[in-house]
């Protein structure tokens, strides 16, 4: 095969949120090259260095191709499909009519790529009577989410391309992109005098290299450094009030505690310089255009849901929302969280589920107990929540306790070891796929990627298998599935009368939707995409909520809208808005921004007594479990061999605590927490400030072996956290803040 004949295939990279558009060159079931789209409708061809090694996602672990039931003595045996989903609607079934659908727990549903199954499972809890359900969004943007709704209604997403001061917060996006051709643009904002980045990290990233401020705060201390930040802006006047008047409500009372802020103290507290934090505040405080981005440095860290709310109030205070440069909210294509000021508790404990979703740290607990309203069942699908949880002893302790676990995965995941069935998934390259992460403003855009290979023999796609075992329970009546099978037949406008008479006549129609869809309206799709039939309910929607902006963005209705869905091998835009109509999306009286959160202008008003360290003299040192680096990428990647550097996952530590523990560059160490001990290759960086020390993500995954066994390759991070070390109001783990104690071990 020559470059010339080569056959190309259009899809996008599924390791972050960016999802950028490549092209992938194959032989046989073989990615040979990867290269960024240039007509990819978002990234324009960019991609980062992780992207173009997604063959090791594809072929490089070991791949499931039959289901698994474990057996009473612990081992698996493979058994055939109708067996699997015969044995597992039979046993859900047990579970509800036993305990109520209520004890079946549903955790994934889709990572960064692959969202498009995860549509399909809300049939199948609903069928099923299940009303909880998480995903790792709740160990990251629940506070933040909790925050936005108070104060904007929804989500938002910086404009960096125009920002005049880009701030990024526990956010290294050098490595962990998240901005949209985030090199490139990191790039241009250190190479233009008139523009200014700010970093606030403890350790010295890539990112920080190019900002000009860098608060290398304290670890753990952002909510100090913030409050500094917003003391100087209130105290120096440095506010829009024009913005405040006619936009807000409430702007007094917060502007009145911020009055009161001691600023020398907060940054001798966080450990910045008090010249430089004023130095930063100014510069957000006279810039055309702010824009922020906040990440898990500080959202998997004390105090993370203060932080997001001191962080929001950065860029409202200043008037920086709705305009180029600045903060926005967007339109979606399906939102993935809900945005409520009252958000439901939990049945066990009682937290609260910020989004709708159980904190994941409080999983087990529900789990463990006697109460009768405990989770009994749980279905958890392309997610690994036994490696990815805080405490893992804990976490594979309540998988025990229950009666049923099903793993829907395309491999052996450490998850599925623990499992009573697991189900084998085709790969997000074997199937029709999408992610929801549609952030941004005001172009909107969406991908719907077309298989690259066909599925592998023996496996299902998510879509496919929430189908069958919704058949396996007889949840819907045949004669609703002849109706709609009749009407599409006939056309979409027939098939949409069909659909609304039906839903007029029984509300659980909407209920069991993507079934439906999936079922009637996805046989007639052209090339086996049966599995994008729910985007076409999405487009209704899309053209119900934002009907101005979808014509904007050259789609007349929502047919037209779910066509080019179908036809945009490298992406469509959904949606073009303006900046007025920024505005409509803040659903409060007036379309005003309730500045205050009392529970959290609370907490900032707690600050001069609350603890800004957690270390003891038995565990000494801060450690950030889950560093990103050039070569970790999400665990997706179940093969070691795509690493070119730091192939063991080092432990990096200061000069200073090296030099203070004995600790030697290459040697082995050990780490010592509350929950566990592990060991590590130490690598001395100075980049890291002393008392934090550094693990990174994507590593301890058991991969099997030739001999039939498993091996470990560095370090299985949630073997060291703690659950009960989370945030008070979202729950959200201490994952970048686990204090430690480390000791040289003997050579």
């Amino acid at each position: 095969m020559t470059a010339d004949t080569a056959t190309w295939h259009k899809s996008a990279c599924i390791l972050c949120e960016n999802n950028c558009g490549i092209q992938i060159q194959t032989d046989g079931r073989r990615f040979t090259k990867i290269r960024g789209d240039k007509e990819h409708v978002a990234t324009a061809g960019y991609t980062c260095n992780k992207a173009l090694r997604l063959d090791h996602y594809q072929n490089g672990g070991a791949r499931l191709t039959t289901p698994l039931r474990r057996e009473a003595d612990g081992s698996f045996t493979p058994i055939d499909w109708d067996t699997a989903l015969r044995e597992i609607a039979a046993r859900l079934k047990t579970v509800r009519d036993t305990h109520g659908g209520e004890s079946i727990f549903f955790y994934g549903g889709g990572g960064q790529g692959n969202h498009l199954g995860g549509a399909y499972s809300g049939a199948l809890l609903r069928a099923l009577g299940a009303r909880y359900r998480s995903n790792p969004l709740a160990q990251e943007k629940t506070g933040e989410g909790f925050v936005d709704a108070h104060l904007t209604g929804g989500h938002t997403t910086g404009d960096f391309a125009r920002a005049e001061v880009s701030l990024f917060l526990g956010k290294n996006p050098w490595q962990s992109h998240g901005v949209p051709r985030a090199r490139t643009v990191l790039k241009d904002i250190a190479k233009d005098p008139s523009r200014t980045m700010i970093v606030i990290d403890p350790v010295r990233t890539e990112t920080a290299d190019l900002a000009d401020i860098h608060l290398q705060v304290k670890p753990g201390t952002d909510a100090w450094c913030l409050a500094g930040l917003l003391g100087v802006l209130v105290q120096e006047d440095l506010l829009d009030h024009a913005f405040l008047a006619a936009r807000t409500t409430g702007a007094e009372t917060v502007i009145e505690q911020l009055r009161a802020v001691d600023i020398a103290r907060c940054a001798q507290t966080c450990g910045v310089d008090e010249g430089l934090l004023r130095q930063a505040a100014r510069r957000i405080g006279t810039a055309a255009g702010v824009a922020t981005y906040e990440d898990l440095g500080v959202q998997q860290g004390p105090n993370s849901t203060l932080v997001s709310y001191l962080n929001k109030l950065t860029w409202l205070l200043t008037g920086n929302f709705a305009k180029p440069g600045a903060m926005q909210p967007h339109s979606w294509i399906a939102p993935l969280a809900r945005y409520s000021t009252s958000p439901r508790r939990t049945p066990v404990t009682g937290a609260r589920m910020p989004g709708g979703l159980v904190p994941c740290n409080v999983i087990a607990e529900e789990i463990l107990t006697d109460h009768p309203d405990r989770f009994r069942a749980m279905i958890i699908e392309s997610a690994n929540p036994a490696h990815s949880l805080a405490d893992s002893a804990a976490f594979a302790k309540a998988l025990a306790a229950l009666d049923l676990v099903v793993v829907i995965d395309i491999a052996l995941t450490e998850t599925g070891r623990q499992a009573d069935y697991v189900l084998p998934a085709a790969s997000q390259f074997e199937k029709w796929e999408a992610t929801f992460f549609t952030f941004e403003f005001p172009h909107n855009t969406f991908h719907l990627r077309a298989p690259v290979l066909d599925p592998l023999p023996g496996t299902l796609p998510e879509p496919e298998i929430y189908a069958r075992l919704i058949r396996e329970l007889n949840a819907v009546p045949r004669s609703r599935l002849t109706l709609l099978h009749a009407a599409a037949r006939l056309g979409r406008t027939p098939y949409k009368l069909a659909f609304a008479a039906l839903a007029a006549l029984d509300k659980g129609t909407f209920a069991m939707a993507p079934y439906l869809l999936y079922e009637t309206l996805g046989t007639t799709l052209a090339d086996g995409a049966r599995s994008a039939a729910v985007l076409w309910a999405l487009a209704q929607r899309i053209a119900k909520e934002y009907p101005t902006a979808m014509r904007r963005a050259g789609h007349p209705s929502a047919d037209a809208l779910f066509d080019a869905m179908l036809e945009g091998r490298s992406g469509i835009t959904f949606t073009e808005d303006e900046y007025t109509d920024a505005w409509n999306y803040v659903p409060h009286p007036g379309h005003r921004i309730p500045l205050p959160i009392p529970e959290l202008l609370g907490l900032l008003a707690d600050l001069d007594t609350t603890p800004a360290v957690h270390t003891t003299d038995d565990f000494p040192i801060v450690l950030a479990a889950g560093q990103r680096r050039a070569f970790t990428a999400n665990t997706i990647f179940r093969d070691n061999t795509w690493r070119k550097r730091d192939q063991q996952g080092a432990l990096r530590v200061s000069p200073y605590d090296a030099e203070q523990l004995g600790l030697s560059d290459g040697a082995l160490a050990r780490i010592t927490t509350t929950r566990g001990t592990a060991q590590a290759v130490v690598e001395i960086d100075d980049r890291l400030q002393p008392g934090h020390a550094a693990l990174p993500n994507g590593f301890g995954l058991d991969l099997p072996t030739e001999d039939g066994g498993t091996e470990r390759t560095g370090v299985a991070l949630n073997t060291l956290t703690d659950l009960t070390w989370r945030d008070p109001i979202a729950g959200t783990p201490w994952h970048k803040h686990v204090p430690a104690r480390i000791e040289p071990l003997p050579a």
